[in-house]
């Protein structure tokens, strides 16, 4: 199978600066309708993108989460690297600083805002390719990516497009390929954070505890299974770090 190549998703671009949206490509309803407040309206940009905030909204652990999703690719990243969704805070510049000159970081956002917050923040590094394309239908041929980080995005996404962004993102890594998700998860009974989180998740989060019912390998299709999963649960299990090598 290879890559969505419709005139709705707008991909291969030559360089950073020639980014394109298509306006063929729809905000999602559900992302419209939940989430505006905090991804699609250009207001949320000033309020969000705020390094001390979404440290907080994380309950301080930003960097060591961030940390723990690119040290697994490695300190110098090399080949071609696909991050699922724009990311408020530094985690993209820090993947970009550590991807080799000679590699590649390509970034898919559906949403126009996300992506020219994110060419801003970006503008200085020659090997970042920015992407407008839904993470359920990229865009990418089959196997094009050597490794693939999908950071805090599964938990804002209902449960059939999660499925399907899971699923896209194993199509295209390639073998030998890793895919790092770094996502909520249930926290332990002792943690007092099980408790904080569960209203706050209801009312601001309403697809997230999703991800606290159900393991992520199970949104896996059966013939895309990795080789290898490794799992870890950070800050008394409210964190998860799940790596699949295939």
């Amino acid at each position: 199978m290879q890559g969505n190549n419709t005139d709705q998703v707008v991909a291969d671009y030559t360089d950073f600066e020639s980014y394109k949206t298509s306006k063929d490509l729809k905000i999602p309803k559900y992302l419209e309708d939940t989430y505006w407040w905090a991804y699609v309206h250009p207001t949320s940009i000033r309020i969000f993108e705020r390094q001390w905030l979404v440290n907080f909204i994380l309950w301080g652990n930003f960097a060591r989460l961030r940390d723990a999703a690119l040290d697994d690719i490695g300190k110098t990243i090399t080949g071609n690297n696909l991050q699922v969704a724009c990311v408020y805070g530094d985690f993209s510049q820090q993947f970009a600083a550590r991807t080799d000159l000679e590699s590649e970081l390509h970034i898919v956002d559906v949403a126009p805002v996300q992506l020219e917050n994110a060419h801003k923040k970006l503008k200085h590094h020659s090997n970042v390719y920015l992407h407008h394309q839904d993470s359920t239908c990229l865009d990418f041929d089959d196997a094009e990516f050597d490794n693939i980080v999908v950071f805090f995005l599964l938990h804002e996404q209902p449960e059939a497009v999660r499925a399907k962004t899971v699923e896209e993102v194993t199509r295209v890594v390639k073998p030998g390929g890793k895919v790092v998700f770094v996502d909520y998860h249930k926290p332990h009974l002792a943690n007092p954070f099980r408790y904080i989180m569960l209203p706050i998740l209801y009312l601001l989060e309403p697809f997230a505890l999703g991800v606290w019912k159900k393991e992520i390998i199970d949104w896996v299709p059966a013939g895309l299974r990795p080789k290898k999963i490794k799992k870890e649960t950070l800050f008394g299990g409210l964190y998860q770090k799940v790596v699949m090598t295939f």
